[in-house]
């Protein structure tokens, strides 16, 4: 996660004892923008080891109060596993080509070749066609 990504909530349960600490908390569902990413402090885990890895992360639609237990007074933020990436629809020109097939059944292409294949005999007729007529071209110029 980074800072300005938009991200939906996916875990809004707060047991009553945490929840008392917000004034702000996510909602399900909802779309947030990260405004800042940190490692977690553990203050709010009773368990050792039980937020070993945590990253937090603080969103701009949602401001909180300081965090009582911390003593450098930052702000209360989240858990960023209770949130997903936001996956967005790309509908750029790049992808016209996709969006007007849906519905439509994609006709396989005939492959061509690049060039014209020739056999040993052809290719044979064309070199000597080719020097004769340099040879022709060199004589006239000397």
């Amino acid at each position: 996660m980074r800072v300005g990504q938009e991200v939906v909530c996916v875990d809004d349960s707060f047991p009553g004892p945490l929840a008392k600490y917000y004034t702000n908390l996510p909602v399900k569902g909802k779309t947030y923008t990260i405004r800042a990413v940190y490692i977690g402090r553990r203050v709010m885990h009773t368990k050792p080891g039980a937020a070993d890895g945590e990253i937090g992360v603080l969103l701009q639609e949602l401001i909180n109060g300081k965090d009582p237990r911390n003593k450098h007074g930052q702000e209360l933020g989240f858990n960023a596993e209770r949130f997903r990436p936001l996956e967005t629809m790309d509908t750029s020109t790049e992808n016209e080509d996709e969006l007007v097939m849906v519905g439509k059944t994609a006709q396989p292409q005939k492959e061509t070749a690049p060039f014209k294949t020739e056999t040993r005999r052809e290719i044979s007729a064309r070199v000597q066609k080719s020097r004769s007529v340099w040879s022709a071209a060199y004589s006239a110029a000397v």
